[in-house]
C-alpha cells in the first residue's frame, strides 16, 4: 500500500507518504495561512524523496475538519483531484479522529473526547470509544456539555481545546495531549488503517459561515 496524506486542516501544511505498513516520508511546515501556495510544492518535494509519482499511489488521504475553512478546502481539493486524475481511491478523517487516535497511542484503549477550541470560548468535539469508533457525533458549542460526556465516559482528554472542557466540568479527566494540528504520523497510520468507502472525501463544519449572504436591495424599476 502506498498512501498520500494531507493535512492543511490547521496551521500546519504536511505531506506524509507511506509504503507498506509504515510511514516514509514525513513533511510538515507550521505556516498559518498560505496553504495553497505551499502544499503542492511540498508533494512534488515528499514524492521525489521516496522516488515515487503520483501514479504510484495507490490511496489518498486528507483532513476534513474541524479547522481552517480554506485550509480544508485546499486539501480536499488536491486529494479529490489526484483520486479523479489516477482512479485510486481517496478517504477523508476528522482532526479529531486523528487527535483521538495520538491519545490512544499514550493512553492505551480507552475513551477519548477530542477537542480543538472554536470561538467565544465553545469548543469542537467528539467523543470516542476506546476502540476508536465514534461514541457520539462530531459538534461545536459550549464545552460544558462535552466535559459532562467525557466524565460519563471516563474518557481522557485530548487536543489544543482539552483545558477548555477540563475548566467546563471535566478538570480530573486526564489531559493526553494539547495539540493543535494533528500529528502526521498517527494521521498516515490512521489512514492506512481505514477502509475507502468509495464516496469522496467532503469538509466536516461543524459551525456556520461568519459571512452571511447580502440581504436583497430593492427591486430597480425599469
Amino acid at each position: 500500500m502506498r498512501l498520500l496524506a494531507i493535512d492543511t486542516s490547521l496551521e500546519a501544511c504536511a505531506v506524509g507518504i507511506a509504503a507498506g505498513d509504515a510511514a516514509r516520508i514525513l513533511r510538515s511546515e507550521t505556516i498559518g495561512r498560505g496553504h495553497a501556495e505551499r502544499l503542492f510544492s511540498m508533494i512534488a518535494e515528499a514524492l521525489d524523496a521516496a522516488g515515487m509519482t503520483i501514479g504510484d499511489i495507490d490511496r489518498f488521504a486528507v483532513t476534513v475538519g474541524p479547522g481552517s475553512f480554506t485550509g480544508i478546502r485546499v486539501g480536499i481539493a488536491a486529494v479529490r483531484g489526484f483520486a479523479l486524475a489516477t482512479g485510486k481511491p481517496a478517504i477523508g478523517l476528522s482532526t479529531l479522529a486523528v487527535h483521538a487516535a495520538a491519545a490512544r497511542e499514550t493512553a492505551g484503549a480507552v475513551p477519548v473526547l477530542a477537542a480543538l477550541p472554536g470561538k467565544g470560548g465553545d469548543v469542537f468535539a467528539q467523543l470516542f470509544a476506546g476502540d476508536g469508533s465514534p461514541a457520539a457525533p462530531a459538534g461545536n458549542g459550549p464545552a460544558a456539555p462535552f466535559a459532562a460526556a467525557a466524565i460519563a465516559a471516563h474518557a481522557v482528554l485530548a487536543g489544543a481545546g482539552s483545558d477548555l472542557v477540563a475548566a467546563a466540568g471535566a478538570a480530573g479527566a486526564p489531559v493526553i495531549h494539547r495539540a493543535s494540528a494533528p500529528d502526521l504520523a498517527v494521521f498516515v497510520r490512521l489512514a492506512l488503517a481505514t477502509e475507502p468507502t468509495g464516496e469522496p472525501p467532503r469538509p466536516l463544519y461543524l459551525r456556520a459561515p461568519d459571512a452571511a449572504p447580502a440581504a436583497p436591495g430593492p427591486a430597480m424599476r425599469p
